[in-house]
């Protein structure tokens, strides 16, 4: 039986940024789950706050070149990697000069919120998905993690629903207590549009696109949630629950083995490669 695939889309990953919930959760679960059979890949932002150097991070010519256009505007595609060693693990970066480059996470020196943390998020989710496919790799599951991953089960359900890397793909989406203070910028909705991913499609969810409509976006969108932080916005996993959307309820130790029972339950046959005698 070959090995099922795991795609991680992350917006933390320790040791890359400070030691949270959401940046140790993004590097020990996908390590839990390599070590039970899994095939995984792993993305993150390249946040302008990442030492390059002491994480060894270096680009992939290959994978590199691409422009993706958000708001009528070329951005140049950027992807590096790195490797953790202590948790076996590799990573792939999405990086940009306008949107990561020598620029913090979701926060400036000043402690507020990008005005373009909505177009961020768009280039990222669009930035792995033409990556994935670029690598010629089929996940058949894909896991989100934090508000900059928000878009991607829209994506994966509209605008790459029939691409053969995708067609068939899950997405559980794990979600977190608010860290945004804004709203996104008023030009979101249009900067989303790609394919079949419509602006008819997103007339349900508030112009004022803030933390929780991004939540709301990744419910719909997704095959099931995870509540991957107690202190997550309630209304959220109400509103997963009115939707009759699967939920792994929050528990406080590690719970790597809950999760692949999750995985098996939203897509049955995604369970790791049987060791040979």
């Amino acid at each position: 039986m070959a090995k099922k695939k795991i795609l991680f889309i992350n917006q933390e990953i320790a040791p890359y940024v400070p030691d949270t919930l959401m940046s140790l959760m993004g590097r020990d679960i996908p390590s839990a789950i390599q070590e039970k059979g899994y095939e995984i890949r792993i993305f993150m932002p390249k946040w302008g706050n990442i030492n390059e150097r002491r994480g060894q991070l270096h680009e992939v010519q290959r994978l590199s070149g691409m422009n993706l256009i958000i708001d009528d505007t070329d951005h140049p595609l950027i992807i590096k990697v790195a490797s953790i060693q202590s948790a076996k693990i590799q990573v792939y970066f999405i990086d940009n000069d306008d949107y990561f480059n020598k620029r913090l996470m979701e926060k400036d020196n000043q402690g507020e919120d990008y005005l373009d943390n909505g177009e961020r998020a768009i280039f990222f989710a669009r930035g792995v998905l033409e990556t994935v496919k670029k690598l010629r790799w089929v996940p058949d599951i894909i896991h989100c993690q934090g508000w900059m991953s928000a878009v991607v089960p829209l994506y994966i359900k509209t605008a790459y629903h029939d691409e053969p890397s995708f067609t068939n793909t899950k997405v559980v989406t794990s979600l977190y207590s608010n860290s945004l203070t804004k709203a996104m910028a008023d030009n979101f909705k249009r900067c989303v549009e790609f394919r079949e991913a419509t602006a008819e499609l997103l007339k349900p969810y508030n112009d004022n696109f803030d933390f929780d409509e991004l939540g709301k976006l990744a419910i719909d969108y997704s095959d099931g949630i995870i509540q991957a932080d107690e202190a997550m916005n309630k209304d959220l996993l109400d509103y997963a629950t009115e939707k009759e959307t699967p939920i792994l309820k929050y528990k406080d130790d590690s719970f790597a083995d809950d999760i692949e029972n999750f995985y098996n339950q939203i897509a049955p046959d995604a369970t790791p490669e049987e060791e040979e005698d």
